[in-house]
């Protein structure tokens, strides 16, 4: 920049801070010294800031094909084996056990089950869960129904003890198990479990969580798998969500599970019998679970962890689609912030722990470690959170302020829409919300990106465990009202996403006032987005009292 430009620049600057009448005076050393910064901003900006600005162009386009490619190879799996009618449930032999006119079978034709429900204090849903487990189809004497509670409130304890004691009352073999504290959270309560002395002879154990309600042809359905294919360790079903119309934040979640269950676990199933243990509504070979060590609480993805040691080993998993279980996604926006960090922050901590075991296995191929690394955890936990976020909240509002920094149209606006639509797939009735998802997913990749960055530094929330809240039959919450004054500030407003809520409103009003790229188009209603979950203003409130 020119000194006249530099002083020019300085007489606007003092002009717009001086007080009405007074006369504009620029001290010559007031004027070199604005010149300078001018100078030396200019520098900056053309020799520093935008070349990283390019380079983060450059890079952001290499993720959004990584992005890209996963989506498209995944969906193109769970597409071709759909049309082939090869789904991966089908691929195993899955004989009833016995036939309802073969009456001399017998309860030994069964082999013993054990059904674990881990709670904590669960008051609106306890009673769903355990009634659920004892309504299975299941000779009462092959089957052990194992309540595993880690309550603190004694109230509920109580109304747990006593509703088992009613189950058992009724002829159900069901045991109340408590201990003296909470170590290991989930996975630490699950352990303890297994080592009572009646665990010992179940061949087979199925896990769910105090939400979730199996129908009664639910164990008829998945051990089959189990017993006629001896290599298979795990059965995981579909989730079927009761309260997916109750408000934003649960149509948000369905579009994300439903793609998740319906593509990723599928496709998974099907290329190489590996996928990740979704924690619930599944059934376990015992002798799978001994063999890999048993639960593990040193991260808070015990699920994945086991299924991942027991992968290693070279046992198999099958996704059976056809078969759904009844569960609650969260319905406020706090419970829902603790699960996703929970989900994000374990996986990333794990994959830091069993690179080397992955990379040193012996009993799995090639592709099947590829598979684990590259797209397991890389390209969709890692890879796929960062783009989100530093593409859509970061890049693109600072290309408004950086012009000379560009994105190609095809990395704008065709990668992204393609990833989109691939992603609504799996719930095809919310497509008419496909544009809100998105917005609402660019957000929530913040706080997941937080929690992958404290997973893999292992920072003080690596090992955090809070219990998703669980609000059960909303019919009976119809009184329940918004009470934000009953919530803590760092709970009611969340300050990082108020923060770039501003930062994406102030691009988006600098690109009305100065550029004509339209960026404002995108940039403001995603703003609008980070306010609504900054503030709080998604999903149900309830008091904590």
């Amino acid at each position: 920049m020119e000194g006249g430009h530099a002083l020019r620049a300085a007489g606007d600057v003092f002009f717009f801070f001086r007080a009405p009448g007074d006369q504009l005076s620029i001290s010559p050393v007031i004027a070199a010294v604005v010149e300078w910064w001018l100078r030396a901003w200019g520098h900056v900006r053309a020799e520093l800031l935008v070349p990283l600005l390019r380079a983060a162009v450059a890079l952001c386009m290499v993720m959004s094909v990584i992005v890209l490619a996963e989506k498209v190879f995944l969906g193109t799996v769970s597409s071709v084996m759909k049309l082939l009618r090869r789904r991966p449930w089908r691929m195993y032999r899955c004989d009833p056990i016995a036939r309802t006119d073969e009456e001399d079978a017998g309860s030994e034709a069964y082999p013993m089950v054990l059904v674990q429900i881990p709670m904590y204090n669960e008051k609106e849903v306890y009673q769903l869960s355990i009634g659920a487990a004892c309504r299975l189809t299941w000779p009462v004497d092959r089957l052990i129904v194992q309540v595993l509670d880690d309550s603190t409130d004694a109230v509920i304890k109580e109304l747990v003890k006593s509703e088992c004691e009613r189950w058992a009352a009724e002829g159900i073999n069901i045991r109340y198990e408590t201990r003296k504290d909470r170590a290991g959270y989930k996975a630490g309560n699950l352990k303890e479990g297994m080592r009572h002395a009646y665990v010992r002879g179940c061949e087979f154990v199925a896990m769910f969580d105090a939400d979730f309600q199996p129908a009664p042809d639910f164990l008829a359905k998945t051990v089959p798998f189990l017993l006629h294919n001896p290599s298979l360790a795990l059965v995981q079903t579909r989730w079927k969500f009761v309260n997916a119309n109750d408000c934003f934040l649960t149509r948000m979640q369905e579009m994300s599970m439903d793609y998740h269950f319906k593509v990723e676990q599928e496709a998974g199933s099907s290329l190489c019998h590996f996928f990740g243990y979704n924690g619930t509504a599944g059934v376990w070979r015992t002798q799978a679970i001994v063999e890999s060590g048993g639960w593990e609480d040193r991260t808070t993805a015990e699920d994945m962890d086991l299924a991942l040691r027991a992968g290693l080993l070279g046992w198999e998993f099958v996704y059976v689609g056809s078969i759904k279980v009844k569960s609650e996604l969260p319905s406020t926006l706090k419970a829902y912030r603790s699960q996703q960090h929970r989900w994000s922050c374990g996986p990333a901590l794990l994959f830091k722990k069993m690179f080397r075991e992955i990379i040193a296995a012996k009993k799995v191929s090639v592709w099947k470690k590829l598979y684990m690394i590259y797209d397991f955890f890389v390209a969709r936990r890692i890879v796929g959170t960062f783009f989100t976020l530093f593409f859509f909240s970061i890049l693109i509002p600072m290309i408004i302020l950086f012009p000379e920094a560009q994105i190609p149209v095809w990395a704008l606006i065709y990668i992204p829409t393609a990833i989109t639509l691939l992603n609504s797939a799996g719930t095809p009735r919310s497509i008419h919300l496909i544009v809100l998802w998105v917005l609402f997913e660019n957000v929530m990749a913040l706080h997941r990106f937080k929690a992958i960055l404290i997973g893999l530094f292992e920072a003080d929330r690596a090992n955090e465990w809070i219990v998703t809240q669980k609000l059960g039959n909303l019919q009976k919450l119809k009184s329940i009202a918004s009470v934000p004054g009953n919530s803590r500030f760092k709970d009611r407003f969340h300050c990082l996403e108020i923060f770039f809520g501003l930062f994406l409103l102030v691009s988006a009003c600098f690109d009305y006032i100065y550029r004509d790229d339209y960026f404002y188009l995108f940039v403001l209603p995603q703003s609008i987005m980070y306010f609504a979950i900054g503030f709080q203003f998604i999903g149900l409130s309830v008091s904590e009292d």
